[in-house]
């Protein structure tokens, strides 16, 4: 009999393996001596030794999931309970039982991390349904659809949660992503009828435009543009292409209109400007006058000389119309500086204001007569303190007198 602490193998050439439980026959080989026997089946324990090391180290790694290494545990934990070999078996099933607590850890760690995610995939998929609900409650049309395929993106990433908040929060998202697709149809439904109408109305004052583009009644169909371009823009946008054909038969005939108005009024101004040249002879004329007037000639000669300019001016005709607000400006000046000199004559030799002018006058000098009287009483009195009062007193109605005195002077001259 040949053995070895862990194994013998018998005359007969059977192996055997020492357990706690006594021995176990793991074989035979024939083919060799009982050492070689002994050294075959104990290579088997050391493969399965490696085995569980490997193992070991897959399971304190975390390469393997806690289910996955169970199961591997299970399965290498049944080939060391059978193995057929030589080695100390026990303390392989040692090894394996001691990676149970390190699973339970994992477990846990596991367990914790996937709460986490969980929580944070709720409060990820809670934000989205709050901002695909104010998307669905505003009016971004042109961009809202575009941010709901976005977030519809980002939920379709993030991981499921628990089924009830899950089925609640999509329920939520979904009903605001077709809320928003309804409210946007509706709206562009309306904008593209909007749009027919438009279409209708501008076609009518594109037709209108066309037919007055050779009009040559400039004042009144300068106005109906006018009128036309106002109903314009309050027509709102038809369809695109249409609008852009309309506004060029539109704009093409305002265009032909005033083309034709301005060849007029350049013709016009042509002619006129003959005219201008008179009057501004006049106009220097009209101004020379109120030079004079403040120099001091005669109100009445000035006036005279002036209708004279006046008559000759509205005989000249009209002038450019890039010359009227200028002239007519020059000569309205001259106009108002004759009114003017004629209001300042009229207020010195106003009647009424000559009289009460003449009659404080009169007021004041019989009161300075009568203060003269008490003075000269206070005097012979030797009442000094009266004496001072009235001289005062006598002073201020002077100077008040002097004031009558000019004011009446200008009312009578």
């Amino acid at each position: 009999m040949t053995s070895s602490e862990w194994g013998r193998v018998d005359d007969d050439g059977t192996v055997y393996v020492k357990t706690a439980d006594g021995e176990r026959s793991v074989g035979s080989y024939p083919a060799g001596t009982p050492e070689e026997a002994l050294q075959f089946f104990t290579e088997r324990f050391d493969a399965l030794a490696f085995e569980v090391q490997l193992l070991e180290q897959r399971v304190n790694s975390g390469k393997l999931s806690p289910e996955e290494a169970a199961e591997s545990i299970k399965t290498v934990r049944a080939q060391v309970t059978d193995a057929n070999a030589v080695g100390d078996l026990a303390s392989l099933s040692a090894r394996l039982d001691a990676l149970a607590p390190v699973l339970a850890a994992q477990r846990e760690t596991r367990k914790a991390e996937k709460a986490e995610k969980a929580a944070e995939a709720k409060a990820a998929k809670e934000e989205l349904v709050a901002e695909a609900e104010r998307i669905a409650e505003g009016t971004d049309w042109r961009n809202g659809a575009n941010r709901l395929r976005d977030l519809l993106d980002r939920w379709k990433a993030l991981p499921r949660i628990d089924r009830p908040s899950d089925d609640a929060l999509w329920k939520r998202f979904s009903s605001a992503r077709t809320a928003y697709t309804k409210a946007r149809k509706v709206h562009f439904a309306e904008q593209d009828e909007k749009r027919q109408g438009a279409r209708v109305v501008k076609e009518r004052l594109a037709k209108e435009a066309e037919a007055l583009a050779t009009s040559t009644d400039w004042g009144p169909t300068a106005g109906r543009y006018r009128d036309l371009m106002r109903d314009w823009k309050a027509a709102g946008p038809a369809p695109k292409d249409v609008d852009d054909e309309l506004w060029k038969r539109f704009r093409g005939a305002q265009d032909t209109f005033f083309g034709a108005r301005d060849a007029a009024n350049a013709a016009l101004d042509a002619e006129f400007e003959a005219n201008a040249v008179v009057k501004d002879e006049l106009i220097v004329q009209a101004e020379a006058l109120v030079g004079a007037l403040e120099g001091g000639q005669e109100l009445e000669s000035v006036k005279r000389a002036y209708r004279d300019i006046a008559e000759k001016w509205e005989a000249a005709g009209k002038v450019p119309r890039a010359r009227v607000k200028e002239l007519e400006g020059r000569i309205r000046a001259v106009e108002n500086a004759i009114r003017a000199a004629e209001d300042e004559q009229w207020r010195r030799s106003d009647p009424e204001k000559s009289a009460r002018a003449n009659d404080m006058v009169t007021k004041l000098e019989d009161a300075i007569a009568k203060v003269e009287a008490d003075l000269e009483k206070a005097r012979a009195a030797g009442n000094d303190r009266k004496v001072k009062e009235l001289e005062e007193n006598l002073e201020s109605r002077r100077s008040f007198l002097d004031m009558a005195r000019r004011a009446s002077a200008d009312f009578s001259g």
